[in-house]
This record gives structure tokens, sequence and C-alpha cells, in this order.
């Protein structure tokens, strides 16, 4: 009796979100302009279908299959969220660009629970717009291009150098070692070896959780991952509360050497929590974005042998200018090979890592015929017109000369966003490039390489399925 008495009350409830979910539906249908499409089942939505053209090798057919029925702007329920999915250049443009007073951010609930209340990614509003833009000078700042030049150097050599005595080597792996070193550096300066380790181990555990259902039970990947942030945060702090009693004791600022000390100088006094919170979370794109765009370059590379031989002359013709002249290199040295930079812009493209932003309209707003009604989230998605046959032809083909083609301004149009836009622009970008070019002229210039077949992997996460395993051979010079 007691048992069937409690299947009534599920049976009831069930019902209940059934309808509450279908009077939604009829509510958003009345509205127009709204874009078509279908929210899927209650709660779950089309997140199940999301997800499983994530783990092909053509994650864009959710979107495809979704702009073939209703166009390239359409409404779905994906993550615990209905949204409205933008596949259109044009319109992803107008919400980029109007953060703050149309758009704010807002992400799945279970990054907002990862991040926190604090984090950047959340943030809105004039401290948002400040610390973005000192944290951008501080990465832009000459004093630190030559710096960190150096230390990227070093970085990639030591690990190179280790290769030679490898049978094979698991790029992906590889590569993190050398990002996640440099990345600390640019963070927090130097770091001890075991707290180094540490932060390394906790963050990868920390960072699965990023996509992920929103449930904290123990044992749940959510749970598993916001136990790694209390980990890293502790950790963090302590590097933060270290470096605030050194300011505070010799009573002057000084030069940033660092990002901590970029969000110290902050005259909006913010706490440690915060500012270790955003040192955590900008630990995200230096340690997933660079390292997989410089695993991808090696994959597209060595199924490429025509643009790798055309990129190992151009940078042998560097390093023997170099060595000539008896030059160190510099920032300019590696961002003004065109060839180079046309192979991480044909990565970047491909590779999507960053594949859409969320955004939540504070208002209701028309875009090219299309409403977005107040409260609604929106996902621009990016990866949808970097692999679209308009924008980009044949796009599923690694081709670094379309570059040539298309100019310099190519780089810095609205088809091509593999660093966001407006004013959330990732303020790393050029480091990024940097990293990267400094990546591929030393090993183009240090081995030879023969890569294992693998396959990527795009979610949660964009990633080599076997981690690229290469073996290299010496190039005699």
């Amino acid at each position: 009796m007691v048992f069937a008495k409690e299947c009534w009350v599920l049976i009831s409830i069930i019902t209940v979100a059934w309808l509450l979910w279908c009077k939604k539906q009829n509510k958003i249908k009345k509205k127009s302009g709204v874009p078509k499409g279908n929210l899927g089942w209650p709660f779950i939505g089309e997140t199940l279908d999301f997800i499983a053209c994530g783990y092909t090798s053509q994650p864009v057919s959710f979107m495809d299959k979704r702009k073939s029925l209703y166009g390239k702007v359409f409404k779905t329920h994906i993550l615990g969220t209905p949204i409205i999915v933008s596949t259109d250049a044009e319109v992803n443009k107008v919400v980029l660009q109007n953060h703050g007073n149309i758009f704010v951010s807002a992400y799945p609930k279970s990054i907002r629970d990862l991040l926190g209340e604090f984090s950047i990614l959340q943030m809105n509003g004039n401290l948002q717009k400040k610390m973005h833009a000192q944290i951008g000078g501080f990465l832009r700042s000459p004093q630190l291009k030559a710096r960190i030049t150096k230390d990227i150097e070093n970085s990639v050599k030591l690990t190179l150098a280790t290769w030679k005595d490898m049978n094979i080597i698991y790029v992906q792996d590889e590569i993190k070692k050398i990002t996640f070193e440099v990345l600390v550096k640019i963070l927090m300066s130097n770091v001890p070896g075991e707290d180094l380790c540490f932060l390394k181990r906790e963050f990868e555990e920390f960072i699965k959780g990023l996509i992920c259902l929103p449930i904290k039970l123990p044992g749940t990947r959510l749970y598993k991952s916001l136990k790694a942030k209390k980990k890293l945060i502790k950790i963090v702090k302590r590097i933060v509360e270290e470096r605030k009693l050194a300011m505070e004791k010799s009573d002057e600022k000084g030069v940033a050497k660092d990002v901590v000390d970029v969000l110290l100088n902050e005259k909006q006094y913010l706490p440690s929590d915060v500012i270790s919170g955003n040192i955590i979370e900008m630990m995200i794109p230096g340690e997933e974005t660079v390292p997989t765009a410089m695993t991808l370059a090696v994959k597209f590379l060595s199924d490429s042998p025509v643009a790798l031989k055309q990129l190992t002359e151009e940078n042998m013709e560097l390093k023997r200018q170099r060595t000539e002249s008896c030059e160190e290199f510099s920032w300019t040295d590696y961002m003004s090979l065109p060839f180079t930079q046309n192979v991480i812009s044909e990565t970047l493209r491909m590779a999507n890592i960053i594949n859409g932003v969320w955004r939540k309209a504070l208002k209701d707003v028309e875009i090219k015929g299309h409403l977005i009604p107040e409260g609604w989230c929106v996902l621009a998605s990016f990866i949808s017109v970097h692999m679209d046959e308009e924008n980009y032809e044949n796009p599923y083909h690694f081709d670094p000369w379309r570059w040539e083609k298309t100019g310099a301004a190519a780089v810095n149009n609205n088809n091509f966003t593999p660093f966001g836009g407006g004013q959330r622009l990732c303020p790393g970008l050029e480091l990024s490039r940097l990293e990267i070019s400094i990546f591929l002229h030393r090993l183009v210039t240090t081995y030879g390489w023969i890569a294992e077949k693998d396959d990527i992997i795009y979610f949660p996460t964009v990633k080599m399925k076997k981690n690229l395993p290469i073996t290299v051979t010496p190039i005699r010079t």
C-alpha cells in the first residue's frame, strides 16, 4: 500500500512537470520571431544527442542537423538549460559586442558551480572590464614578452632534449609538461617543484568536471572536481597570502612580475579567496587551449607532408639567420614567420577548442529577425562557423595555404573566432600564438618524426584518443 502511494506521488510529480513544460513551450511558441527548434524531453532536453555527437569525428553534426531543419539560429535544451543556438557569424558578432548592456555571461550549472560566484567568466560590469584590461595589459607588456620568450624557449628545449632517449613520445602528455610550467610562471612566478606537481595533478582532476551533469552527490564527476578545487584553492591561497604579506612589509607595489601581483595591486581590494579562484580559472585556457593546439598542429602536420616541409624550411632559415648573427630569438622573430602563423591559424580553426560562448539576454532583443526573449541563454557557436562550407571551402581539410588566399584580415573577421571576441576577447591570444610558434620552431629544427594513427576526441574536451604517439629522429645540422 505504501509503495503504491509513493508510485502515485512520483507519477503526479512527473505529470505536473510535463504539463508545466508543455505550458512553457506553448508560451514560447506564441512569441513572434522566436527561433524554431525542439526543447526535447523535460529536464533532459536534447542533451543526450548533444553529448553523443560530441564523441563522433564531427561534433558539429548536432548543430548541422538542426540548422538544416530550423535555420542557422534555433532553440534547443542542453546541459540543463533551454537555449538559443546561433551558428550565424553575424548574429554571434552582435552577441559578443553587446556584453553588459544586452547580454551577460551565463554558463551551464556545472560550470557555474565549479568556477564559483566570483569567477572572471561569470563576472560582469566595471570590475570585469577593469580586470580584463589590467591582465591584458600585463600579458602584452614588453617586459613580459622579453622574459616569457626565454622561459618558453628553455622549457621547450628541456622537454625536447629528453625525447631523444625515448622509444615512443606521447605528444599530448609531453606538451602539457611545457605549458603548465610556463603558465604557472605567468600566473604565480616560480613555484617549488613539489607544489607544481600537486597543482598539475589536482588541476587535471578539477577540469574534468567542466562539462558534466550538475549533480553534487558523492562519487559524481562534479563532486570529485569540487573536491579537487578545494585543494587547489588551499595551495594557491597560501601563495597569494605570502605575496600579500611581502607587499605590505615593503609598503610599495613596484612592477608586477606575474598575474598575482596584478590582482593584488588592484585598488579595489579583492579577497584572497577571489584572487585564488581567478588564478585557478585562468589556468583553464592556458592548460587546455594551448597544449591541445600544439598537439593537433603536430597531428595535422604529420598528415600533411607538404605543409610540414614548408614549415620546416621557413624555421630552418630563421635558425640559420640567428646562428650567423649570434643574436637571440625575440618575440617578433617567431610571430613574423608567415607560414608558421598560417599553420597556427588553420590549426585553431579546425581544433575548435573553445567551441562557443554562453550569454543570457537581459531583455528581449531581435537580431536579424530572430527574437531572443529576456532571460534566455544564447550559445554563440564558433565551431559551426569554422566548419561551415559557406565560410571555408572544404572545411574538414587542413589547408594552411587558405590563409594566404584570404589575407591577414581573415584572422580578424567574424568567421574566425578561436579566442572569442568583443569585450571578452581572450587577453592571452598573442601569448598563445607565441608559445605554439616557439614549440613548432624548436620541434621541426630538432627532430623529424613519424606519428602513429590516432583520432581526435571532441567531448568533453578536445584531445587525442591515444595522446598522439610518435617516434622521433634527431636532425643533423
